[in-house]
């Protein structure tokens, strides 16, 4: 009850401020077209492509960016001392995810309303972290959450999704023709793009599709206007590039060979920096439970964050790999996502802009989407999130998000004197953000 109160007055206030603004803006014309937009002052923007802009102000009109410019006013929303940028996106979550009434885990949830309730609870929390746009692969019951947020009758960051994935298990998936029906299927079922497994799991197992599968699989995606995203491992991140998919997702086990083969293809690399296994062993007592999550299984884990590090490492300096930005958040760490922003920059090494860019501008471009999102510019949608601090200069910065605006619409505005009462809890060390 608690979750359901919290949404009701999310979307009461949405509802106010649509009334409000709607209300303040209209001319005597009563003509929206001829309406001015909604202004916020900036004094550091991060534009999301690597740009530095300083002392400006962003006016929003309806859902889109219309104008950067210094000159604009009146000022609505004083954003100033903050650092300004696009909404994050996270290329590779598992929105469903989440813990059973028991506190297990309870994986993709299915459709009981624990699991929608707790579905939505993790789409909030995702938004409220300053993600703006998520992709969310493995499970059909995304498409449920990513229509009713769509729509508006949910809080929550704009969703991609796969539905189900294509599991390869050998010749078992089925023939090549077999497959490609399996990919129509899904973009018939309302799916954004194909995720495909080709390999096992981090640590071992051979590929789990044949080549003329995976071929067979990717051709038939960019046929029907859909990315392919393949859960690869050592051979199959090369066998995902001969068969011309989109990106790979982890990619652990890839030579530097691999990876410039990827990089000349224009293959997107999304792999990990150690939120993910952070949060299992975090949650460990919730995960326990053959036959995937066992003492073994976790032991490995604790062995495995060294070699993500430096494989991250590797792959940052192969020239002109694209490297987005993924968390596979599951449940315990929707929320949280910004953690893996952290690790890129303090235990990898990756620099600050590249890693916040890979969240952004690339980001965008490799959903195919950086003709709407990924960047602060006038035609854009306005995803549009405020951090307290200079993630540049301090990348905890990435965990204190004030201010959030998706479409247009706000979100989350935190005031000066909440600023202030969350400095004071940081100093004394109870903030848990």
């Amino acid at each position: 009850m608690g979750f359901l109160r919290a949404v009701l007055l999310v979307l009461l206030s949405i509802l106010v401020q649509r009334f409000s603004y709607a209300q303040n803006i209209m001319h005597s014309s009563d003509s929206f077209a001829d309406a001015p937009g909604i202004v916020l002052a900036v004094d550091i923007l991060l534009d999301g492509t690597g740009r530095i802009l300083r002392n400006t102000r962003i006016v929003v009109k309806d859902s889109r960016i219309v104008a950067i410019d210094p000159a604009a006013g009146p000022i609505d929303y004083d954003l100033r001392g903050l650092t300004v940028m696009p909404g994050w996106i996270d290329a590779h979550v598992h929105i469903t995810w989440s813990f059973g009434p028991d506190g297990k885990n309870a994986g993709q949830g299915g459709t009981t309303p624990a699991a929608a309730y707790a579905a939505a609870a993790n789409a909030y929390a995702t938004l409220m972290a300053g993600f703006t746009t998520v992709q969310s692969v493995g499970s059909s019951a995304d498409i449920p959450l990513r229509d009713a947020i769509a729509r508006g009758a949910l809080p929550g960051p704009h969703i991609l999704t796969s539905a189900e994935p294509i599991m390869g298990r050998g010749a078992a998936t089925g023939s090549p023709e077999e497959i490609r029906a399996v990919v129509r299927e899904r973009k018939a079922q309302g799916a954004d793009l194909i995720k495909i497994y080709a390999s096992g799991g981090m640590t071992r197992g051979a590929m789990t599709m044949s080549q003329e599968q995976l071929n067979a699989a990717c051709d038939e995606a960019n046929k029907q206007g859909l990315r392919t995203l393949i859960h690869a491992y050592r051979d199959a991140v090369r066998a995902a590039t001969l068969a011309g998919c989109t990106q790979v997702e982890h990619g652990l086990g890839a030579s530097d060979d691999d990876l410039r083969s990827m990089a000349e293809e224009g293959i997107y690399l999304d792999p990990q920096a150690g939120l993910l296994l952070d949060n299992y062993l975090q949650y460990e007592d919730r995960y326990l439970a053959a036959p995937y999550y066992t003492e073994e299984s976790f032991a490995a884990m604790r062995e495995l964050i060294p070699a993500h590090l430096d494989f991250l490492r590797r792959a940052m300096r192969i020239k002109s790999l694209k490297i987005v930005f993924g968390t596979d958040a599951v449940a315990g760490s929707h929320g949280r996502n910004a953690e893996d922003l952290i690790r890129r920059v303090r235990d990898v090494g990756m620099d600050a802009m590249t890693v916040m860019v890979s969240a952004q501008a690339l980001g965008a471009k490799a959903l195919r989407l950086d003709d709407r999102i990924g960047s602060i510019a006038p035609g854009l949608q306005a995803d549009i999130i405020a951090l307290e601090g200079d993630p540049l200069k301090d990348i905890t910065a990435v965990r204190r998000v004030i201010f959030v605006m998706k479409d247009g619409i706000v979100y989350k505005n935190v005031s000066r004197e909440g600023q202030r009462r969350r400095r004071a809890t940081r100093i004394s060390g109870t903030d848990r953000l």
